[in-house]
């Protein structure tokens, strides 16, 4: 019976062309060995095309698209894992028509991303990249380093933009430092906010306290260049921009003019609108940025986590569990996820 297995795809990005594992750290075998499963590797389409994910249940998704034409038209396909919290490349709306559950891997990612967040603050108050450069000038570069002073950062402060998930986690490893804390969240735990001592403020009062100001939100229409020209005119010259979370929910070609100009005293970036970027971007040759490929908070443990969720999430889902992590919530009192879980609970019990 074709339905007698517990079928699990995972888009093709997950394998090089040879064949071999693009990320050897997300450990497949218990997936491999769960009773009741049979996985495949898709071919490497993207968007993804609906006929690959008829005879699916679950998709594990790494960077291709899953949009309104990829979702199957068997109905079979009950739950979309993605590998990481960003899920800007799925349709969520699709999803949730389709009475699919959009999970995300919020514990595999929390630390690893803080620690980005916490390496570019250090690098940028540090000079560090500034430093290095002298240094490999020889004695040239070690007589110009008192015109690098770096910013401690006992009684600055430290501002989010979002603490969710991440931002929560940047505020903890941060403590430390003993910086003053500060955050704009529309959707923020307070409870959590006054265990971390974080002062919750009006977005306009963000940017102009904060001498370090982090984005640690999603990207949404609501946050598309949330951070742009006005905003970033509010920040002191003495101030550093963050940015792990999505390039687009920062104008980048306003921070660009912005840093050209020093009205900043600069930034850190691992994400950027257009990924890769042109090589004549004028970011690319600007001195007081610190740029990185959208890998930063890529770690062994990073990826060894992400997968561990994402495996659990659709095992859960195959025991007609409710997994963590689901997005598009609202799914979950449908009736057509509810028989599906039915069902997968009856054929391999809870």
């Amino acid at each position: 019976m074709a339905n007698a297995m517990f079928r699990v795809a995972l888009s093709g990005d997950f394998r090089k062309p040879d064949g071999s594992p693009t990320y050897p750290d997300f450990d497949l075998e218990p997936l491999r060995n769960a009773p009741g499963v049979e996985m495949a590797f898709l071919e490497p389409n993207n968007p993804l095309r609906a006929e690959q994910l008829e005879d699916f249940d679950a998709l594990i998704l790494l960077a291709h698209r899953f949009d309104a034409t990829s979702v199957p038209k068997s109905g079979r396909l009950a739950v979309v894992a993605r590998f990481g919290v960003g899920y800007d490349t799925v349709d969520v709306e699709a999803c949730t028509a389709a009475g699919i559950a959009l999970v995300i891997t919020p514990d595999g990612v929390r630390r690893p991303v803080a620690i980005s967040v916490i390496t570019f603050m250090l690098a940028l108050t540090g000079k560090l990249l500034i430093k290095d450069a002298l240094t490999r000038k020889g004695a040239h570069g070690f007589d110009k380093r008192s015109q690098h002073m770096g910013v401690g950062l006992v009684g600055r402060t430290l501002g989010s933009l979002g603490i969710g998930n991440i931002g929560a986690e940047v505020f903890r490893m941060a403590k430390p430092f003993d910086m003053n804390f500060i955050a704009h969240d529309p959707f923020a735990d307070r409870t959590v906010a006054a265990e971390l001592g974080i002062e919750l403020v009006g977005l306009e009062d963000l940017f102009r306290r904060a001498d370090v100001l982090s984005v640690s939100c999603p990207l949404t229409p609501q946050t598309h260049h949330i951070v742009n020209a006005e905003r970033l005119a509010l920040m002191k010259p003495t101030a550093y921009l963050i940015n792990t979370a999505r390039g687009p929910i920062v104008d980048q070609k306003a921070l660009t003019k912005v840093l050209q100009e020093r009205r900043i005293a600069g930034a850190g970036l691992d994400v950027l609108e257009q990924e890769p970027p042109d090589a004549d971007d004028p970011i690319l040759r600007l001195d007081n940025v610190i740029l990185a490929p959208h890998a930063l908070c890529w770690t062994d443990q990073c990826f060894a986590g992400n997968g561990a969720a994402d495996v659990k999430a659709v095992i859960e889902v195959q025991h007609g569990r409710e997994p963590r992590g689901v997005v598009n919530r609202e799914v979950l009192s449908t009736e057509a996820w509810k028989d599906r879980l039915a069902g997968f609970a009856v054929r391999f019990g809870t």
